[in-house]
């Protein structure tokens, strides 16, 4: 029984995050196993509840693996009465998943590490109809929490999705550091097109699978012919979102294929989105067509969400968790975890975990206990972009704001600070550092950098702001 799910851990240990592991798997227990049916412990209906919900595929995988295609997995659930005494109830593994349409043609594939979409156009006579979309039903509009920090990226989203291909914001491109949602807001767009025109085929492919396919058609043993079944797949997609751009940079041969498909899809009606974690003109080794084909339509920026944003973002998790999360709480996690969505949503997701296991109700105290632990082992990476949002926020300045050639004193001040602690947090030259601070050259940041020695030793005022983003920082 124990070698029967150490062997399970080693395999969902490959295809789940470390964090996800070792809140979600590490503290499961096997209790029994006979005829192909495997027991295992989990200490609360939550635990069982959001086990069946986020990581079923895995789970299924992993048993039809280890156990064989009739292998069964039931759960063992840990339930407080009013006796104040826990009894056992035993729960079957079912798909949560299936009623909100799941991506069919999303596996898991054991024999290979890298685990990925097949590619669809190696089915024999594909047809349209067929082709699966890969959305996720839980990155919906109504999940997705609108603030200052996304407007843009949201209202032109919509709009798209009501008359995808005929709007101005054709390509829509998406860009921010990670963790700030944009996958989020492609397969939004993607769901909200599929409400307005089920008639239409849409795609949604991370670039990293995208590369994959393409470098399995140039594989096979007829390489043109499979190539061009490659083509003509994509070419018969309605609306492509193509998430994660970046990481075609350096790829010339798939550069080209996507700058083919990319026309024929345009000259076409149809639509495109990407996303990015910067902006066009910062993409390295990418075909400057491309880039220039990226910024035909619209670029809509996704930065930092201000602590109001965070706390709806909270209280939306919240609720679709179905926990009750008190103000306090929200509040304090707002004001602590600012990295990045992903970054505070996984927190919380780690706090409610922590109030299951331990049948502890969330208290601004524990909130406060996990913060302090969370924040001091996070080998959180300081880029130039994350120094801007957080100088940005700090001083009240938009983005927008920064890297135009505005010669506001705030501004300029913020543009200042952001290449200073750019200098001081991170390894990049002075060159680099100027190029991502709105296009500065090298004597500028060195000005810069002298500027702000100066009044951290002669102002007051400006010194206080300066120790409150650089608190922010570390």
């Amino acid at each position: 029984m124990y070698d029967i799910w150490n062997e399970c851990l080693a395999m969902i240990r490959e295809n789940v995050p470390a964090g996800s592991f070792t809140t979600w798997f590490e503290p499961i227990r096997p209790v029994d196993y006979r005829n192909g049916l495997l027991t295992i412990q989990v200490p609360s209906d939550f635990f069982y509840e959001y086990l069946e919900t986020h990581f079923i595929k895995v789970i299924k995988a992993t048993i039809r693996k280890v156990l064989g295609p009739e292998g069964k997995l039931e759960y063992s659930i840990m339930m407080d009465n009013d006796a104040n005494r826990p009894v056992v109830v035993k729960q079957p593994s079912v798909d949560r998943t299936t009623t909100k349409n799941p991506p069919k043609q999303i596996q898991i594939n054991f024999d290979n590490p890298e685990n990925s979409m097949p590619n669809p156009f190696v089915l024999p006579g594909i047809k349209k109809i067929n082709i699966e979309s890969n959305l996720n039903e839980n990155y919906c509009m109504e999940n997705f929490v609108v603030g200052e920090c996304n407007r843009v990226a949201y209202e032109a989203g919509r709009a798209v999705a009501k008359n995808p291909g005929r709007t101005s914001f054709n390509p829509m491109f998406v860009f921010s550091p990670t963790g700030m949602g944009k996958t989020h807001i492609c397969q939004a767009i993607g769901l909200e097109t599929k409400k307005h025109h089920p008639e239409l085929t849409v795609l949604y492919v991370n670039a990293e699978q995208f590369l994959m396919q393409f470098q399995a058609s140039c594989r096979n043993n007829s390489v043109k012919s499979s190539r061009d079944e490659f083509v003509h797949f994509y070419q018969m997609i309605d609306v492509l979102i193509i998430d994660d751009i970046q990481f075609l940079s350096g790829k010339p041969k798939t550069q080209d294929t996507l700058f083919h498909i990319f026309n024929h899809l345009q000259q076409t009606g149809k639509q495109l989105i990407f996303t990015c974690d910067k902006p066009p003109a910062e993409l390295k080794d990418m075909e400057q067509r491309l880039i220039s084909r990226f910024k035909w339509g619209l670029s809509a920026e996704m930065t930092l969400p201000d602590v109001e944003t965070r706390r709806a973002i909270l209280k939306r998790k919240a609720y679709n968790e179905g926990v009750d999360l008190p103000d306090e709480v929200v509040n304090y996690i707002a004001e602590h975890i600012k990295t990045n969505i992903r970054e505070m949503e996984g927190f919380l997701i780690s706090l409610i975990a922590q109030s299951s296991l331990n049948r502890k109700a969330i208290t601004i105290n524990l909130a406060k206990q996990m913060v302090e632990r969370f924040v001091n082992n996070s080998n959180r990476e300081v880029t130039i972009s994350y120094i801007i949002s957080i100088v940005c926020e700090e001083m009240g300045t938009s983005q927008a704001d920064f890297f135009t050639s505005t010669r506001k004193r705030n501004v300029v001040q913020a543009r200042q600070l952001s290449m200073y602690f750019a200098k001081k947090y991170t390894k990049a030259s002075l060159n680099i550092i100027g190029e991502q601070c709105g296009g500065k050259d090298h004597a500028t940041v060195i000005h810069s950098l002298k500027t702000v020695v100066n009044l951290l030793e002669t102002d007051k005022q400006f010194r206080a702001v300066a120790d409150k983003i650089e608190e922010n920082l570390q």
